[in-house]
């Protein structure tokens, strides 16, 4: 029998590793600017083309490299961050594989300029999917300079994966945030296409947050500090009042780290708990210094997933630590009792003199409720009389005894059948039911049927017509504008403002009128009309918060999730009173709706109980 096993070429095992490491764009960012952290740069530029399908560079004044060095860095497992297993346990860099660098060498074509600030010459190495194609000498600053061009060129497969040019951006940008908050000593700037989109110079931790979300998060935040045995945690969390549905800012970083770590959100959330209502979201930037023996940081090449030795205590400790910040800094709402209508109650003056007169009780001696008064007897007189014209009352009655007023005014049929599939066929006279309907809860409308009782959940109805309506809009250009008394501005971060700015064009089919300001600031100067009442700077970020949610990159996708934000955020809510004439309107326009039946994201809106069904809980 042959031998089948083999080795791997290093070609093909560097995009293996890549397939892990090399995602998008951003994770070329990402590996890029973190080994400039690492080489103690205090400045760190970043110029993407195209958003880094072209071309990515990145430039740092750290440490540089040597020649030797610079040449072996594109080696798979090469790093100078650990040298045996028990660094793992002592890390204190950002870095530690040794694959970065191979696996975009292995995706891409990398040319490094690099030089030690005790060298008069640098060195250039070139690499083509993993193969050198040159290294000479070279005149150049000292520190590094990464020029990483057309990214899988020779994986084409994984670049028609790639989503749009402002999706891949707000990524590069979501990445560049991680890295910029948690290196406040370090000035950063990224640039697109010519255009400074983020310039960071050196500050505090305060200042750079603000620096990247706006200075209105400035007033939102309460700090939070506190230094354990276990760890040192401190940082800033967001006040109670600030809390939102979606978009909040949250951020766990450790030992200079960002990650992920849902078990610690828990636990902020909990410091929350009755302060907030029930789903709603606030921002946090949390940073934990820990014993890097007591973690472990190497369980996914992305490395933000971090396991703790103590993860109890640790968030004991992180409950209790915001707990402390919200009442020191009197966050906690005090009991505000509702005083609109309260009588006014004067103030006691001991030193005036009070002159108070008993309450004189007037008392009818002769009062027997046992005798009729002229009164009640005139309320009873003639109860038990026939009026002369009771054959009146009856007319119209008459009729055949197989139909019955049902509760709702509405007329039931027991005796007939509804072909049930054509409830689905999207036409306002293909259901025989009443005109007459039943509000139960603010929730549901009842009507009867032909084949029984029908039950539509209003608030998913309205979102199904909303949408409909919506979607015509956005393919005719006809969204009716309203405009707004006065401009209200909204303050985006890099990273979301580029969303925006994608989705300008449907949202102004819609109705919405923007206007781009710069720096991340837009102007909300009308919104569509019939969601007059709703906050215009929150819809609006409802809207770029759910596409971001859903990664829509298709024109299609986008204008979906647009019209279904903004139904959901204009629909009538759970729980609204409707009249008569609003549940027949409401119906009416379900009805016509291609599916009536479903909302666009799936969700039941009408049920049917049968007849058949009906009866039997009666057992009739």
């Amino acid at each position: 029998m042959s031998d089948i096993i083999h080795l791997l070429p290093d070609s093909v095992a560097n995009q293996i590793a890549a397939g892990e490491v090399i995602q998008r764009p951003a994770s070329v960012v990402k590996e890029l600017v973190e080994n400039a952290v690492d080489a103690g740069a205090t400045h760190v530029d970043i110029v993407v083309e195209d958003a880094g399908k072209t071309s990515i560079q990145v430039v740092d004044d750290g440490k540089g490299m040597s020649e030797t060095d610079a040449r072996l860095a594109f080696e798979r497992h090469a790093t100078s961050k650990i040298s045996e297993a028990s660094d793992l346990f002592a890390l204190r860099t950002m870095g530690f594989r040794g694959e970065a660098l191979a696996s975009i060498a292995a995706v891409a074509q990398v040319e490094l300029k690099t030089r030690p600030a005790d060298a008069e010459l640098g060195t250039c190495v070139s690499i083509e999917g993993s193969r050198l194609v040159g290294q000479e000498p070279v005149s150049c600053p000292s520190g590094s300079n990464f020029m990483v061009r057309n990214l899988f060129f020779n994986v084409p497969a994984r670049r028609k994966f790639l989503k749009s040019n402002q999706t891949e951006l707000s990524n590069i940008l979501q990445e560049f945030e991680r890295v910029a908050l948690v290196h406040d000593h370090i000035a950063f700037s990224l640039s697109h296409n010519g255009t400074m989109v983020m310039n960071l110079p050196k500050s505090t931790l305060r200042q750079r947050i603000v620096s990247i979300f706006g200075k209105k998060l400035n007033e939102q935040l309460l700090s939070v500090d506190v230094d354990t045995s276990l760890v040192h945690l401190y940082g800033f969390v967001g006040k109670p009042d600030s809390a939102r549905r979606k978009g909040a800012h949250q951020y766990f970083f450790v030992n200079g780290r960002y990650m992920r770590h849902p078990y610690f959100h828990k636990a902020v959330m909990e410091a929350f708990e009755k302060l907030i209502p029930v789903g709603d979201q606030v921002s946090y930037f949390l940073y934990f210094e820990v014993d890097p023996a007591n973690i472990d940081v190497n369980i996914h090449p992305t490395k933000t997933e971090i396991k703790f030795e103590n993860e109890l205590a640790i968030w004991q400790i992180v409950v209790a630590a915001v707990k402390e910040s919200l009442g020191r800094f009197n966050a906690v709402p005090t009991i505000d009792f509702d005083t609109e209508g309260a009588p006014e109650i004067p103030v006691f003056n001991s030193a005036r003199p009070v002159s108070v007169e008993a309450p004189v009780l007037d008392v009818n001696p002769d009062y027997n409720p046992f005798k009729p008064s002229s009164s009640r007897a005139s309320a009873f007189e003639g109860a038990g009389k026939v009026p002369a014209n009771w054959e009146s009352l009856y007319d119209g009655v008459g009729g055949s005894q197989e139909t019955v007023s049902n509760d709702f005014g509405s007329e039931m049929f027991p005796d007939t059948e509804m072909d049930d599939m054509s409830l689905y066929a999207g036409t306002p006279d293909a259901v025989e039911m009443s005109t007459q309907h039943y509000q139960y809860k603010g929730r549901y409308i009842l009507t009867a049927v032909k084949s029984g009782l029908m039950v539509i959940h209003q608030h998913r109805a309205h979102i199904r017509v909303l949408y409909d309506r919506y979607r015509r809009q956005m393919e005719t250009h006809g969204g009716q504008s309203q405009g707004v008394l006065f401009p209200e501005i909204l303050q985006l971060p890099p990273s979301e403002s580029v969303v925006l700015e994608h989705l300008m064009d449907d949202m102004q089919a819609l109705g919405f009128d923007l206007s781009v300001l710069g720096g991340g600031s837009f102007s909300v100067n009308a919104i569509p009309a019939g969601t007059e009442g709703l906050n215009p700077v929150e819809l609006v970020r409802s809207i770029v918060h759910s596409s971001m949610e859903k990664g829509c990159h298709v024109e299609e996708d986008v204008q979906h999730y647009i019209a279904l934000s903004l139904a959901r955020s204009a629909a009538i809510v759970p729980g609204q009173v409707l009249s008569n004439d609003e549940m027949e309107a409401l119906v009416d326009d379900l009805f016509v709706c291609a599916n009536p039946n479903q909302t666009p994201d799936g969700k039941v809106i009408v049920a049917i109980l049968e007849q058949k069904e009906l009866e039997l809980l009666f057992g009739d």
